[in-house]
């Protein structure tokens, strides 16, 4: 059970933080608009993908999971 505790006090506290971040407007300015995110705008149509910001978020994940196991 303390894997279990561990685990929720972490999630929590990662939590706290990412929450923390978006509260104070971290990352408003780049966030989302990084070199190598796709958006196309035409009239009446406008697409967007995030390929990079996906990207650094899912490699900053696996870092706090691989972390987290260790």
């Amino acid at each position: 059970m303390s894997d279990l505790g561990k685990l929720l006090v972490m999630g929590g506290l990662v939590m706290t933080g990412v929450g923390l971040l978006l509260w104070t407007g971290v990352g408003r300015g780049w966030l989302g608009r990084l070199p190598g995110d796709i958006h196309i705008e035409k009239a009446g149509f406008s697409f967007y993908f995030p390929v990079v910001t996906c990207v650094l978020l899912s490699v900053g994940l696996s870092l706090v999971v691989w972390l987290i196991r260790k």
